[in-house]
C-alpha cells in the first residue's frame, strides 16, 4: 500500500521540475554541422530573432555547406539537400521507416493507421487507398461534395461576413479547418457533421487529439508523458478523453452502416469495408485519413489566402485567368472537373504557396542499419533522420536568390503553362513509395475553394501576421489564427 503513495510523489516531482529539465537541456543540448568546414557549435534553442523553429531550423540548413546539420544530443540529422531526400524516401526505403518512436507518440490517436506504421500494414493499407483514392468513382464524389459545401456552406458563410455592415473580422483559418473538417468528414465517412453550422464536438474533439499527441515530442524526456498517461494525468487525460469521443463516433458510424449496409456507398469507409472485416483497425485507418485530409487541407487554404492578400497582383492574375476559363458573366459558378485543369497560374500559385508555407513543415524517419548519406553524413542504426520541406523552399541553390518571394511564375514554363519539378526538391507531398495518395484530390479541392472565394470576394487581413508565427502541432498552425476583413469584390456579383 505504500507503493503507491510513493509513487505519485516521485511523479509530482517529475512533473513539476518540468520548467527546469527543459531548461536545463536546452542549456546543455549542441548543434554542429557534419561538413569539414563548419564544425562550429551552437546552442540548440531558437533565439527572439526567428518567428518560428521552422526558420531557425532553415537558417542552419542554409549556414551549411551540405544543407545538413546533425543534433547529436538527439542522435537526430536533419537535412534539406534533394540528393539526400531522394536516397531516404527512395534508394534507401526500406532502411529508412517511421519507426517504432513514431508509432508510440501518435500511437494512441492513429496507429495503426499507414501514416504510423511499416512492412506489411503499410503495404496492405497502401494498395488499398491507392485502388480506393485512384478510382474515377471516389474522384466524381469528392468533386461532388466539395462543390455541394461551397455552394450550400461556405459561399452562404462568406456572403454573410461581407454583408455584415461592421465588417466584422473572422479567423480565416478557423472557417477553412471547419469547412476542411465538414468535406473529409462527407469523403471518408459518408456523413455531413455541418462543422459549418455547428454540432464541433467531434471536430473538437480531433483538435485536442492532435494537439496532445503533437505536444509529446516536445516533451523533454518520453517518461514524463508516459508516466502521466498511467497515472491519467494532466494533458494525457484530456487526450484520452478526445480519444474516447473521437472512436464512439467512428464505432457507431462503422455499426449503423454495416446495418444499412454499404456495397452502393462511395465514401472511403464503405469502400474499404469490402476489404477489411477488423471494426478497429478500420476505424483507425479511416481516422488516419480524416485527420491528414483535414489539417493539411486547412492549413494549405490558409497560407494561400495571407498571401494573396499580400500580393494583390495575384490575385488580380487569378481573376484574369478565371474570367479566361469561366466567362467575366458569372462570378459564382463553380469550375467543372475538366476546367479545372484550365487554370495553369492558379496551380502555379498554389504550388508556391505550399513550397513558402508547407502543411507538413518537418518530417522524420529511423535508420534501420548504419548508413552514409550522399553528402556523405555518417548515420548510425537507431538514428532519427529528419528532412525539412520548410528549409528546402528557402534554400538559394534549390530556387534561386529570390527563394524567399512568392512568385508564381517560377512554375510557368514561357507560354504560360504549369512545370512541375521534382518532388525530391518539393517533397511537400512526400515523394518516392510514400509520396502523398490523396495530393491530386488535396489541389482540387485547394483550387476550387480559392478560386470560388477569389472571384467573389476582397478578403483583406487584419493586425500583425508578417511574419507568420506557428503553434506546434502535426500540421501547420498559424498562432492567432488569420484575421481578416470580407467584403464584396467590385468585379463579383455581389450575391450568391
Amino acid at each position: 500500500m505504500e507503493f503507491y503513495p510513493t509513487l505519485l510523489f516521485i511523479t509530482s516531482l517529475l512533473l513539476l521540475s518540468f520548467p527546469f529539465l527543459g531548461a536545463l537541456l536546452r542549456r546543455h543540448r549542441r548543434l554542429t554541422c557534419k561538413c569539414d568546414t563548419c564544425r562550429s557549435f551552437v546552442t540548440a534553442g531558437w533565439s527572439a530573432s526567428f518567428p518560428s523553429l521552422p526558420d531557425w531550423y532553415s537558417h542552419l540548413l542554409r549556414r551549411s555547406p551540405t544543407a545538413t546539420i546533425q543534433i547529436h544530443v538527439l542522435n537526430n540529422t536533419v537535412t534539406a539537400d534533394p540528393a539526400n531526400v531522394e536516397y531516404i524516401l527512395k534508394t534507401k526505403f526500406d532502411t529508412y521507416v517511421k519507426g517504432k518512436p513514431h508509432s508510440v507518440i501518435l500511437g494512441d490517436l492513429l496507429d495503426p493507421g499507414i501514416f504510423v506504421v511499416d512492412g506489411d500494414h503499410w503495404r496492405f493499407q497502401r494498395r488499398l487507398a491507392s485502388r480506393e483514392l485512384g478510382s474515377v468513382s471516389v474522384r466524381s464524389f469528392a468533386f461532388d461534395s466539395i462543390s455541394s459545401e461551397i455552394q450550400l456552406r461556405l459561399l452562404p458563410l462568406f456572403s454573410t461576413f461581407a454583408a455584415a455592415g461592421a465588417s466584422p473580422v473572422v479567423d480565416l483559418q478557423e472557417v477553412f479547418r471547419r469547412f476542411a473538417f465538414d468535406n473529409i468528414c462527407r469523403l471518408s465517412f459518408g456523413i455531413d457533421p455541418a462543422c459549418l453550422g455547428s454540432a464541433l464536438e467531434f471536430a473538437d474533439a480531433f483538435d485536442v487529439a492532435s494537439k496532445l499527441s503533437a505536444e509529446r515530442a516536445l516533451e523533454p524526456a518520453p517518461v514524463i508523458w508516459k508516466v502521466k498517461r498511467a497515472l491519467n494525468l494532466g494533458s494525457e487525460r484530456r487526450l484520452k478523453k478526445a480519444l474516447k469521443k473521437i472512436n464512439l463516433l467512428a464505432e457507431d458510424i462503422i455499426r449503423e452502416r454495416r446495418k444499412v449496409g454499404f456495397s452502393t456507398r462511395k465514401d472511403l469507409l464503405s469502400r474499404f469495408m469490402a476489404s477489411i472485416t477488423d471494426e478497429k483497425y478500420l476505424r483507425d485507418i479511416v481516422i488516419s485519413f480524416l485527420l491528414a485530409g483535414r489539417d493539411t487541407v486547412a492549413s494549405a487554404i490558409t497560407v494561400f489566402f495571407l498571401l494573396v492578400a499580400r500580393n494583390p497582383e495575384v490575385e488580380s492574375k487569378i481573376r484574369e485567368e478565371s474570367n479566361r476559363v469561366l466567362g467575366p458573366g458569372s462570378p459564382a459558378q463553380l469550375p467543372t472537373f475538366d476546367q479545372l485543369k484550365e487554370f495553369h497560374y492558379l496551380h502555379a500559385a498554389m504550388h508556391e504557396a505550399l513550397r513558402l508555407y508547407p502543411p507538413v513543415q518537418i518530417d522524420s524517419k529511423y535508420a534501420e542499419a548504419d548508413d552514409v548519406l550522399p553528402d556523405g553524413t555518417w548515420i548510425r542504426k537507431g538514428d532519427k533522420v529528419s528532412f525539412h520541406p520548410y528549409a528546402m523552399g528557402r534554400m538559394p541553390q534549390i530556387w534561386g536568390p529570390d527563394c524567399l518571394e512568392f512568385k508564381p511564375e517560377r512554375w510557368l514554363d514561357k507560354n504560360g503553362a504549369f512545370c512541375p519539378v521534382s518532388l525530391y526538391k518539393y517533397p511537400v507531398f512526400q515523394a518516392g513509395f510514400r509520396v502523398c495518395l490523396g495530393k491530386e484530390m488535396a489541389l482540387m479541392t485547394m483550387k476550387i475553394v480559392c478560386v470560388s472565394l477569389v472571384r467573389l470576394f476582397d478578403i483583406r487581413l487584419v493586425g500583425p501576421v508578417d511574419p507568420p508565427r506557428f503553434a506546434p502541432g502535426l500540421s501547420a498552425t498559424l498562432k492567432g489564427g488569420l484575421p481578416a476583413e470580407v467584403r464584396w469584390w467590385k468585379g463579383g456579383c455581389g450575391g450568391v
